[in-house]
């Protein structure tokens, strides 16, 4: 019997940088984050941002980088806390704390189902530049880790994957936050478990919580 793949959810509590200041005090072209548009009022630090995977899109965990083959997850949500958001340009900081994944199926054989998709070791640091750059890092010594459990052919399979950081881009556009093919490898698990996972997804808007009607989230 092939023996089948799993991929890592390779995502990780990487909440789309964006800091928040007191839309009451900060002016808006003076901080890298502002809600509500580009030249809105500056988040507040201690504001919780939040966000769902972009309407129409899901979250992909392939076996390869350029597969069809793993695992697709209609539903996802992030959320931070910001810690830091100094004047623009700049580089503005959160505290990614949570990070969920639902509606998750998988084409791979031998796989029947998808158990459950679980986010370790958080909180992470996410730092958002004004250009755009967003990167998600873990705790001194840790890594970002995530645990996958499937049912498959053979029973339950689990499988934890680490990766040293997380890259991704923050766009204006739609006030969004695209990861694409982060490579996490493979730290433990059975023989069922592929050696890497790749993580593909846009979140958008990401909205600041904390304010009434939650607007989004800009980078400058």
């Amino acid at each position: 019997m092939r023996r089948p793949n799993v991929p890592a959810l390779a995502a990780t509590a990487v909440l789309t940088a964006l800091a928040l200041l007191p839309a009451t005090t900060a002016s808006a072209d003076g901080a890298v984050l502002t809600y509500g548009s580009a030249a809105g009022n500056a988040v507040s630090v201690g504001d919780v941002l939040t966000a769902s995977l972009a309407s129409g899109t899901t979250a992909a965990l392939a076996t390869s980088s350029s597969g069809t083959s793993g695992i697709t997850c209609t539903g996802s949500t992030l959320s931070a806390t910001v810690t830091d958001n100094p004047a623009a340009p700049g580089t503005a900081t959160e505290s990614a704390t949570a990070q969920t994944f639902s509606g998750c199926t998988s084409n791979v054989f031998g796989v029947r189902g998808v158990q459950s998709i679980t986010v370790n070791n958080m909180p992470y640091t996410t730092s958002a530049a004004s250009d755009g750059t967003v990167t998600v890092t873990p705790a001194s010594g840790g890594a970002i880790q995530t645990t996958v459990v499937l049912s498959t052919l053979l029973g339950s399979a689990t499988c934890v994957y680490q990766a040293p950081s997380l890259s991704a881009v923050a766009s204006n556009s739609d006030a969004g936050l695209t990861f694409t093919n982060q490579v996490f490898s493979k730290v433990s698990g059975s023989l069922l478990c592929t050696g890497k996972g790749y993580f593909t997804a846009a979140y958008a808007p990401v909205v600041d919580s904390s304010v009434d009607g939650s607007p989004a989230v800009y980078t400058n």
